[in-house]
């Protein structure tokens, strides 16, 4: 199983959407999401070293799409393996 972890700004106050989106991932997937600490603005959500989600300009995933990504991700991961 890939770790799935989310790398948030926490000057900018994403603390909470990454909090939020943790919870998301271990209600729906039974996945536990590691934060980590970031700065200048980012928002990614990572499966192993691969990137299912992230903020862009003017977007901003909801858990919903998050949750989303991150299924998509660990299956196509098991399917590698």
């Amino acid at each position: 199983m890939k770790n799935v972890s989310i790398v948030y700004c926490k000057p900018c106050g994403y603390e909470k959407r990454a909090a939020d989106a943790a919870t998301a991932i271990q209600r729906e997937l039974a996945l536990a999401a590691t934060l980590v600490s970031g700065k200048g603005g980012i928002f990614e959500v990572r499966v192993g070293d691969e990137v299912a989600a992230r903020r862009s300009k003017g977007h901003f995933p909801d858990a919903t799409e998050i949750v989303e990504a991150v299924s998509a991700a660990v299956k196509a991961g098991s399917r590698r393996s």
